[in-house]
């Protein structure tokens, strides 16, 4: 649930910085593609994780895994190398981090006891 907030949070704030900033064009279609981007895996991520944890498989919540990376590593572009950052931003991006990484022991957790 805490995405849905991201997502909507992330996308008001590159509006305002849009709006405020002389928000290059370049960056701000680089900003907005990479959160939609964002968006899409992490419903893939979702999808694969609910379904490996409700066949008690290791290959889809492996897949989720991987997505996951993928999501912190985008997770930490908005943090580090988005055009703009504010407050707001480093706050939203290291909660989400915390989630990712726990997700990630859970999903470690829940692959070893699937293994046996």
């Amino acid at each position: 649930m805490y995405y849905v907030f991201y997502f909507l949070a992330s996308l008001l704030m590159i509006i305002y910085k849009s709006q405020v900033f002389s928000y290059p064009d370049s960056n701000l279609a680089l900003d907005l593609g990479l959160l939609f981007l964002m968006a899409i895996i992490e419903s893939v991520r979702l999808y694969l994780g609910m379904m490996g944890n409700l066949t008690e498989e290791q290959l889809p919540l492996g897949s989720s895994l991987f997505f996951t990376v993928g999501n912190v590593l985008l997770s930490v572009y908005f943090l580090v190398w988005e055009t703009y950052i504010l407050r707001a931003d480093l706050i939203i991006n290291g909660i989400l981090l915390v989630f990712y990484g726990l997700e990630v022991v859970l999903e470690i957790f829940t692959i070893a006891a699937f293994f046996r």
